[in-house]
């Protein structure tokens, strides 16, 4: 009974409409990229236990398209995630991002970052990596995307999953990891973090990191470069010495225009630099 609950669950599953509510209110600087010239909006994936929404965005021509994962903020695949996808159609990519919290809860309609890390939490990596998996079998088959041109990009908890992905699917091209955390205490569900994979890491990932992120002290910059040098990926990391966690999130306080714009100016010669 638990298995069809569980099915039922994801089959009915949608895509949040709007920004999180935790992360009310909105700031002024949130940026809107529109539709024109796109083809964008929620798809559903299937993966081995039903389905999982997600939201796609690419130009609407007839040609393929190099693919790009979007991997989510703690907050879900909300607005400003699509939106990013959004920029990455306009760009010419095929852009996908697939709500990975799905079976745990619908974390978009939570007040709280405290009522959020707990359904968080119980996210295993595993599951993760598969659904991701699907993500790209999904977009090879059924969206034109190329199947020889896999990128990753994740924010926050995805930029945790952008370096574990990377080390788990060697065919993707590139990778660029925003504010991921990089150092913690295994557990059941999260058996590795960065920096266990990182001295065997062959997918090139560019790491963009706060100096004044609190929340990942810059010893474990320092531990993950270190890690680096013994691979052969010619992965890098920068840090913005003045920038706090979420600087790249323009809806967000903590937005810092200046590290944002160079840091999606690095993604994009980082991503054409290895065929993407």
């Amino acid at each position: 009974m638990k298995e069809i609950t569980r099915r039922n669950f994801i089959a009915t599953a949608t895509l949040a409409t709007g920004f999180a509510l935790a992360v009310q209110p909105i700031s002024a600087n949130a940026i809107a990229t529109d539709t024109k010239g796109l083809i964008a909006g929620a798809v559903k994936i299937p993966v081995p236990d039903g389905q999982i929404p997600a939201y796609r965005a690419q130009p609407a021509t007839s040609e393929k398209f190099p693919i790009v994962l979007v991997i989510q903020e703690i907050f879900g695949v909300h607005e400003h995630i699509q939106d990013i996808c959004r920029r990455f159609a306009k760009l010419g990519y095929l852009a996908i991002a697939p709500e990975l919290f799905v079976r745990q809860g619908d974390v978009s309609k939570l007040s709280s970052i405290d009522e959020i890390r707990p359904i968080v939490a119980k996210v295993p990596d595993a599951q993760v990596l598969s659904d991701l998996d699907a993500t790209v079998d999904w977009a090879v088959k059924s969206a034109k995307g190329k199947a020889d041109q896999v990128g990753i990009t994740g924010f926050c908890w995805g930029g945790r999953i952008t370096w574990l992905y990377a080390a788990h699917n060697p065919k993707v091209k590139a990778g660029v990891a925003w504010y991921g955390r990089l150092v913690a205490n295994a557990t059941k569900l999260q058996p590795q973090n960065p920096v266990d994979i990182a001295s065997k890491l062959s997918v090139p990932v560019l790491g963009l990191y706060g100096g004044k992120d609190t929340s990942i002290p810059l010893d474990t910059v320092e531990q993950m470069r270190d890690r680096l040098k013994s691979n052969s990926s010619k992965s890098e990391i920068i840090v913005y010495p003045d920038a706090p966690h979420a600087f790249f999130a323009d809806y967000r306080p903590s937005y810092r225009q200046k590290d944002a714009r160079d840091g999606w100016k690095r993604l994009w010669v980082w991503f054409k630099e290895h065929g993407l």
